[in-house]
C-alpha cells in the first residue's frame, strides 16, 4: 500500500505510469477516430460544393447555384 501512494506521487498527474499509458492509449485511438471523420466529412463536403472556385472565379459559381436552385424551388411556388 505504501508504495502505491508513493508512484501515484511521483508525477504531476497523480497518474501510475501503467494508468497514463492506458489514458494515452485511449486517447491517442479517440483522436485519430475524430481525425478520421473529419477528414471524411471534409471530403463530402469538398466533393459536394469545392470550396476553392474554377477559372471562371466565385461570381460565375455563385451566380450559377443560383440559377441552380431557381430551377428546383420554382416548381414548388407556382
Amino acid at each position: 500500500m505504501a508504495s502505491d501512494t508513493a508512484d501515484k506521487t511521483a508525477s504531476l498527474s497523480g497518474l501510475t505510469q501503467a494508468e497514463a499509458q492506458e489514458f494515452h492509449k485511449g486517447f491517442i485511438g479517440n483522436f485519430i477516430l475524430f481525425t478520421g471523420i473529419a477528414l471524411v466529412a471534409h471530403l463530402l463536403v469538398w466533393i459536394w460544393r469545392p470550396w476553392i472556385p474554377g477559372e471562371a472565379g466565385w461570381d460565375q459559381a455563385l451566380l450559377q447555384d443560383g440559377v441552380q436552385i431557381a430551377n428546383t424551388v420554382m416548381p414548388f411556388l407556382s
